[in-house]
């Protein structure tokens, strides 16, 4: 059975003291918690001080963005080596608002992952279709190409990658991706896995939910077939929603 995985994606949220506070209340909210994942992923500002949080707890690191690269000309963006120098285990690869707001692409997204994995990091990679996308019944080829070429020749190292899928149409716009729905997606996402991997590999890989998972709905989201945790936005700050997520996924 695969384990679930909760994370949270602070996105940019929460100054490094306050970054470190929340994290307090989330260890003492999940203190004795077990058979979960649970990662938080605060802004890059904030890591070091997260990381001085999360130390000794069930609570793992993730962080929001990272270079292929391991060091040049690249102002703003951060390297796989600065992440797991300060105990980062995790990292968001390819998020709907990275594609959306700052040109990601395909391409990138598989340069990213590659990093993450050669560093030893787990890369929560995210695809998704848009409201356009799914209204123009684009759905499914835009979600099987996104996986495709997002998770190109990983070989060996895909049973270690997350898939964090994103139902954008979704998110802010009044509509409601209900389970069935949900699932619907993630059973196309493995399937595609399936394609792309040999052996026993598509019922590895863990297949997050990202579209607005809050305490109301998690049991039902959780209890899908294909959803094995969730990647969560507005209910991570807080600690005692977001707690009650990581709860809904045991």
């Amino acid at each position: 059975m695969r384990k679930k995985i909760i994370a949270g994606n602070w996105k940019m949220n929460k100054t490094a003291s306050e970054a470190a506070a929340l994290i307090e209340e989330i260890k003492a909210e999940l203190k004795g918690v077990s058979g979960v994942d649970v990662v938080v992923c605060p802004p890059a500002i904030d890591l070091k001080d997260a990381a001085a949080a999360v130390e000794g707890s069930n609570v793992g690191l993730g962080a929001q963005n990272i270079h292929w690269a391991e060091s040049g000309a690249f102002t703003g963006e951060i390297s796989a080596s600065m992440l797991t120098d300060i105990g980062v285990k995790y990292v968001i690869v390819g998020h709907s608002e990275r594609r959306q707001y700052f040109g990601e692409t395909n391409e990138t997204v598989n340069k990213r992952t590659k990093a993450a994995l050669a560093a030893g990091l787990i890369p929560l990679v995210c695809v998704g279709e848009t409201l356009e996308e799914r209204d123009s019944g684009q759905m499914e080829s835009v979600v099987i190409n996104q996986v495709r070429e997002s998770l190109a020749d990983l070989g060996d190292d895909l049973p270690s990658i997350v898939v964090a899928y994103e139902p954008i149409w979704a998110i802010g716009t009044g509509r409601t991706a209900t389970p069935a729905q949900a699932q619907e997606v993630h059973a196309l996402i493995r399937r595609t896995l399936a394609e792309i991997s040999s052996g026993n590999v598509a019922n590895i890989v863990r297949i997050q939910y990202g579209g607005s998972m809050k305490p109301d709905n998690a049991v039902e989201l959780l209890g899908q077939p294909d959803i094995d945790g969730g990647l969560i936005g507005g209910a991570a700050l807080q600690a005692e929603s977001f707690a009650a997520i990581v709860k809904a996924a045991i």
